[in-house]
């Protein structure tokens, strides 16, 4: 079923387009070109309310194991990016900066151990540079932390989001 839904987003992806052409070469004023648009929202309404309809009960009784979840987050290496990008802003070019942090990840894929859990030691052995400002970068869930731009996963970035929708649910449902 899941894979029905995600084959769905296909033609929902396809509406916009469509739109987007359509509004392309309209000048400002009323154009009876708008009238093709019907089809394409009509369609994708249609189309969000089946597949809302099918995706709701798969989710709604969904639990997770949050220490499992925590115990195995940073086997994954997620934070390899947010290693990389400290390197980068601490002057290394991208390129070595991109090397380095291979060198780390194979490392910690060869130990199978994270690469938090690698020591400052094995790290000094490829950069003479390391510090504690990189080690801070390590960790899934500081790499989640780092990533603070609008709508990203960062906790006070999610913070606001939820807040926001709750005061637009809010309105909607004293509409």
């Amino acid at each position: 079923v899941l894979e029905l839904i995600r084959g769905k987003s296909a033609r929902t992806i396809g509406n916009v387009q469509a739109l987007l052409v359509l509004l392309k070469g309209l000048p400002t004023a009323y154009n009876r070109d708008l009238q093709e648009d019907k089809e394409a929202i009509f369609d994708s309404i249609d189309t969000l309310e089946a597949v809302l309809g099918v995706a709701a009960p798969l989710v709604a009784g969904t639990s997770f194991d949050k220490s499992r979840l925590a115990a195995t987050i940073d086997l994954g290496h997620l934070d390899a990016t947010s290693l990389m990008e400290a390197l980068i802003a601490s002057g290394v070019p991208q390129r070595t900066a991109h090397e380095l942090v291979g060198k780390f990840v194979r490392q910690a894929m060869t130990r199978g151990v994270s690469l938090a859990e690698l020591s400052d030691q094995e790290f000094l052995h490829d950069y003479a540079g390391w510090n504690a400002s990189l080690r801070s970068a390590l960790g899934a869930s500081r790499a989640v932390e780092r990533m603070v731009s609008f709508g990203s996963t960062a906790p006070s970035q999610v913070a606001d989001q939820i807040a926001a929708w709750q005061r637009r649910l809010g309105a909607a449902a004293h509409a």
